[in-house]
């Protein structure tokens, strides 16, 4: 695909950023929350009429798992309805949609993983289930124009995450304890946004795609290669998720399995990449 006039929503956002660098050379149209409602379908389609995109990014989304649980109403309209409006706005001027979803639309109860076939079932949260209802709205619809790009455990310039937590906690504290039973793929934003042009580069078929590095850890394993290859000396210990309960539930096992594509590369080169370049 040629994309000649990519339109990034979220733009201010951790993977929003990642997308504007990489699609820098194509002049894209950045939108955020202050210039774009997604939840509005009526401004979503004039927006859209009026900037006639190629390819929209969707970047956009509710992110705080824990006060989903309580502001439900929200969630659900930007993770579940923003999507719906989103493609059929894109219906409406041809454009194609890439939209991002997450490991949590599933329950987290399979050790093997998830594949991109794979329909999210009983998620354990409400954010969960807000995206897995926007993933729905792709699956139903009968413009077929879309990529929909499972992401998991995401960090990056430009973003509050855990890379950043842990280097703050490690240099602050000298130690820090970290949950053990929680199992993902971490995932580099600029190797998000790269892989995104890379399917519309190929023109590769419309559908969904898992896009994290390759390799898995827990928490406590993240943590420990972090200050590894920041070269801290820290104290690690590992711990249930029981030592912190915390208003939503976590997926025990966020994986998900890239079987449609080649691997991306692997999630600690990934991670020394981001800490050499902050």
């Amino acid at each position: 695909m040629d994309v000649r006039r990519p339109l990034i929503i979220g733009a201010k956002g951790m993977l929003g950023h990642a997308f504007a660098e990489r699609f820098a050379s194509a002049s894209p149209i950045l939108l955020d929350i202050e210039d774009i409602d997604i939840t509005d379908a009526a401004q979503v389609r004039a927006k859209l009429s009026d900037l006639r995109p190629d390819v929209v990014l969707n970047a956009a989304a509710y992110t705080n798992v824990d006060k989903a649980e309580t502001d439900r109403d929200v969630a659900e309209r930007v993770n579940a309805l923003g999507p719906k409006h989103l493609l059929d706005a894109c219906a409406d001027v041809g454009a194609t949609l890439i939209h991002i979803s997450t490991d949590y639309v599933f329950d987290g109860s399979r050790a093997e993983g998830y594949v991109e076939s794979d329909r999210g079932t009983d998620p354990v949260n409400w954010y969960g289930e807000t995206k897995r209802q926007g993933e729905e709205a792709l699956f139903t619809s009968p413009y077929p124009k879309w990529y929909l790009l499972r992401i998991a455990w995401l960090y990056g310039p430009h973003g509050k995450h855990f890379v950043d937590t842990m280097l703050r906690l490690g240099a602050e504290k000298g130690s820090v304890t970290v949950v053990d039973d929680q199992t993902g793929s971490p995932t580099y934003t600029r190797d998000v946004a790269e892989r995104a042009a890379m399917l519309m580069a190929d023109d590769a078929p419309f559908g969904t795609y898992h896009v994290v590095n390759d390799g898995t850890c827990t928490w406590y394993g993240f943590a420990k290669k972090i200050f590894e290859l920041a070269g801290m000396s820290v104290d690690v210990t590992p711990c249930t998720s029981d030592t912190f309960p915390r208003p939503a539930r976590r997926p025990r096992y966020s994986i998900l399995r890239c079987t449609k594509l080649p691997p991306m590369r692997r999630w600690e080169e990934a991670l020394g990449e981001h800490l050499t370049s902050r």
